[in-house]
């Protein structure tokens, strides 16, 4: 009767857990880790995730607004980085987002991604190249505008 008590116990807690993770969003506004800039993620009409650079810290230079100016692409550069798509084309996958893409605008570069939530306020953001033990980790906080 114990080990009953014990395994109903144990059920229902990994049910609550599991539960929580399911009702955790990622949509919304998130500070990089650097607090440099905010992101609004969003789910598109695809029912994929998507996130675009809304503001950041210093968005002029010599008078005009800051560009994608370390894009690898030249034809890009010209891009303003306020409005930017750096999240593309995230799937849930239980409680964590895959298959979609970061670009990074200080490096020009893009990276293989997941996204996975922490908690209501807390994204671990994990780019990659290839296999996700190459990468590297950052955390999103939650802001409320």
């Amino acid at each position: 009767m114990k080990s009953l008590k014990i395994f109903l116990l144990l059920s229902f807690t990994m049910l609550m857990i599991h539960s929580y993770a399911q009702k955790v969003s990622i949509e919304g506004t998130w500070f990089n880790e650097e607090k440099d800039g905010k992101i609004e993620i969003y789910k598109a009409k695809d029912g994929k995730y998507y996130g675009k650079l809304i503001w950041i810290k210093d968005p002029i230079v010599n008078g005009k607004p800051k560009l994608d100016d370390k894009n690898s692409d030249e034809s890009l550069r010209n891009r303003e980085l306020v409005g930017l798509l750096i999240l593309k084309s995230f799937s849930a996958d239980g409680d964590i987002f895959s298959g979609g893409t970061i670009y990074d605008p200080k490096s020009g570069k893009t990276y293989s991604c997941k996204i996975t939530p922490k908690n209501n306020n807390t994204l671990s953001i994990r780019g990659y190249i290839g296999i996700s033990l190459f990468g590297r980790t950052t955390v999103w906080t939650r802001t409320t505008n």
